[in-house]
């Protein structure tokens, strides 16, 4: 893992204005998934802040969660839990809506994809108003699992994000 990882990921990034709407500043993580020495770097710093934590299950968020969620989870030894947009899955759900900087979302994950008690590690790409993750907790808790770890590549700090998730304590590997 390079000494600066921080300094890496913000190196990859890529901004585009303007999308998905006007106004918003888009963060492309693209660039720095395209480097496999990055790739990894990024897959093991998640992945070592939870090497003691007893995972069982990996949640990704879609879309861009799920490249990071199935490789952390791999590392961890734990199984990856696909948390979707709204009509996705084919079978029960939970489900869990919230409000995005420019609308709102309803995703869903498999009623049966984790075990009442299972030690949970969520990841995403960014944090941005918390929406997502604050979604994210609450299928966890339908499902009666328990959060272990919430962790994102890139943490939009001026949105001010963790705000919403005050029962977990969110990491991010780079704060811009």
């Amino acid at each position: 893992m390079p000494a600066d990882l921080s300094a890496l990921i913000k190196a990859g990034l890529r901004d585009v204005p303007d999308f998905p709407e006007e106004g918003v500043v888009f963060k492309d993580i693209t660039p720095l998934l395209a480097e496999p020495s990055s790739l990894q770097a990024v897959v093991e710093g998640i992945a070592a802040r939870y090497e003691q934590a007893e995972v069982d299950a990996v949640l990704g968020l879609e879309a861009r969660g799920f490249i990071l969620a199935a490789p952390v989870a791999l590392a961890l030894g734990a199984g990856f839990v696909p948390v979707r947009k709204a009509g996705k899955l084919p079978r029960e759900t939970y489900r869990a809506s919230y409000d995005l900087e420019y609308g709102s979302e309803t995703v869903e994950m498999h009623a049966d994809a984790l075990s009442p008690g299972s030690r949970v590690v969520i990841v995403d790409d960014v944090l941005a108003t918390g929406g997502t993750g604050r979604a994210a907790v609450e299928l966890v808790d339908k499902a009666g699992g328990t959060v272990v770890g919430f962790s994102v590549l890139v943490e939009l700090g001026f949105l001010q994000g963790r705000r919403r998730l005050t029962d977990v304590e969110p990491h991010a590997l780079a704060v811009v």
